[in-house]
């Protein structure tokens, strides 16, 4: 059993001259601070950015704590489309705007429709 106070006898016992275990401490050193500025560097810039572009809703309406429409039924008519990629340019209401999102995402969200029933 090796003990601290034969760390010499460690080295020995690897056959690790005392030159190379000094160059060893200092690669391992140098390693560890670039993997904590890389990871340092990676949390500042890359997850920042990336949580802001999985925001649903960039744009309508930012001032407000939450974003909420009402309508009555009555009022509707007999048909209406409402978003739901939050990227219409005619909010609440759907532009289309799915379309171009859902090619540069791969996501597959299509509008509301609400119809009134045939009698």
């Amino acid at each position: 059993m090796l003990s601290s106070s034969r760390g010499g006898e460690y080295a020995r016992a690897y056959g690790l001259p005392r030159r190379l275990r000094v160059e060893w401490i200092a690669a391992v050193t140098i390693a560890a601070g670039t993997a904590a500025i890389g990871y340092l560097a990676y949390k500042k810039f890359y997850v920042k950015d990336h949580r802001n572009k999985n925001m649903v809703n960039l744009h309508i309406q930012k001032d407000d704590p939450k974003v909420v429409h009402a309508f009555d039924m009555e009022d509707l008519g007999d048909k209406a489309v409402y978003c739901r990629c939050w990227r219409s340019k005619k909010f609440p209401f759907c532009d289309g705007a799915h379309t171009k999102h859902n090619e540069e995402t791969g996501d597959n969200v299509g509008p509301l429709i609400i119809k009134r029933k045939e009698t």
